[in-house]
């Protein structure tokens, strides 16, 4: 399935709530999708995205990491239904908006934590949320410094 396709299912299950599990199921599902996505980007996205595209991979998976795995069915993994990227800009526009709602959803839930445990886990959660979403921004700059640089040498 094509990835802007799978972060806006991802999305709208985020904003469609329910009780802390079923938002962190949603908040690793996110995580999960951001990690197969910076590993497509990384083996066959431009060039100048690969370096930002490895540490995006390694961030969500630290954020995957840190929380407990859902119990999923087969086949409700949307990270393993990737099957196209598409262009990037779009792309990594879509993925950087869930990584923030993801941040917000975070935040909600610390918030709200009846226990320790599960308040530290959303702070570490968002911490890799933010940074994984830093690594989008600079791989959207760098896409950004290449169109420009394309009318300059087409110019010269």
């Amino acid at each position: 399935m094509d990835a802007v396709r799978l972060i806006v299912t991802s999305r709208r299950s985020l904003a469609a709530g329910g009780d802390a599990r079923e938002t962190l199921a949603e908040v690793w599902q996110a995580q999960a999708l951001a990690q197969a996505i910076g590993s497509r980007l990384a083996v066959a996205g431009p060039p100048e995205l690969r370096g930002e595209a490895l540490g995006l991979t390694e961030l969500a998976g630290r954020g995957c990491g840190v929380l407990d795995p859902p119990e999923l069915a087969p086949g409700e993994l949307r990270a393993s239904q990737l099957t196209e990227l598409g262009d990037a800009h779009h792309t990594l526009m879509y993925l950087g908006g869930l990584l923030g709602e993801v941040g917000i959803a975070l935040v909600a839930l610390a918030s709200a934590a009846d226990d320790e445990g599960t308040y530290w886990q959303c702070m570490e959660a968002i911490d890799a949320a933010d940074e994984s979403r830093d690594r989008v921004r600079e791989m959207l700059r760098r896409l950004a410094d290449r169109e420009q640089a394309l009318p300059e040498r087409e110019a010269g």
